[in-house]
């Protein structure tokens, strides 16, 4: 009968990742420490600053972006409410994570996206591993990931790369997709190269999908913070996980709208501003 054989496919993951644990300690460990220091270095960077003076940059980084008041007012009184609530430090070590997250899987999700672009076998290749890591359930890869780099911000750091990083290679691959063939032809008929026609021609035409693939990074990283909390990753999902395990209710509304606040801030600044309305003569 087709049940009475199970085929060993966990034990074999499992003895995969047990020869990983033996045969890398040393690498896996330098690799936690260093990607951990560099954490540690954005949280203190961003903590180093005043609160009302990151506060007022924040804004002018605002503004300058999307050019609207409304945003801008926004974004200091949500910071201001979240100072006075008491979560500034938990929130700036989420904004961290999630920038660091963000800033790794833009620079390796976009370039493969370009390439699955011109590489259509590439992208059949990719695609099944795509869906693969946006379906499994989360806790799944973390418990190796766990089991490799330990407690600590580095397993949820990686397993917030791994589900958040499929968003823009499938949004770049649509937008150099999307690219008008007659746009490639005129720019092949004055002589641009291949690196030319990517530059001038279908990266700025896909900028608005792959912003989108961004925005989505960053909303699927912060989904990812009470996560990584449950494995000892700072930030404010651990007084969503301590309020949850205390049944506080008032202490797991605050740190949850602070989350909010912060998902709203970061998808208003990163979204594609809106292009100037030219009246007609």
């Amino acid at each position: 009968m087709l049940i009475d054989e199970k085929l060993p496919l966990g034990q074999y993951i499992a003895g995969f990742v047990e020869w990983l644990t033996q045969h890398g300690a040393n690498y896996f460990d330098a690799f936690a420490a260093a990607l951990e220091y560099m954490i540690h270095g954005v949280t203190g960077a961003l903590t180093w600053f005043n609160p009302f003076v990151l506060i007022g940059l924040i804004a002018v980084i605002a503004h300058l972006i999307q050019r609207k008041w409304a945003l801008t007012t926004f974004c200091v009184l949500s910071f201001l409410l979240i100072l006075n609530l008491g979560y500034w430090q938990e929130t700036m070590e989420t904004l961290a994570q999630v920038l660091f997250a963000t800033l790794v899987c833009v620079a390796i999700g976009v370039p493969l996206g370009i390439l699955a672009a011109h590489k259509p076998m590439f992208y059949t290749a990719m695609r099944p591993v795509l869906d693969l890591m946006q379906t499994v359930p989360t806790f799944v890869y973390l418990i190796p990931t766990l089991t490799l780099f330990g407690l600590g911000v580095v397993p949820g750091l990686i397993s917030t790369v791994v589900f958040a990083i499929a968003a823009p290679i499938r949004l770049t691959y649509l937008g150099i997709c999307d690219v008008p063939q007659e746009l490639l032809d005129a720019g092949k008929a004055f002589g641009c190269s291949r690196r030319q026609l990517l530059s001038r021609i279908e990266l700025p035409h896909a900028m608005p999908s792959i912003a989108a693939g961004v925005t989505q990074c960053i909303m699927l990283s912060l989904s990812m913070v009470v996560i990584a909390a449950l494995v000892g990753a700072d930030g404010l999902g651990k007084p969503v996980v301590n309020a949850l395990n205390t049944a506080d209710i008032a202490l797991g509304f605050e740190a949850g709208l602070a989350i909010v606040l912060l998902a709203i801030m970061l998808d208003r600044i990163c979204k594609q501003p809106d292009a100037p309305v030219r009246s007609e003569a």
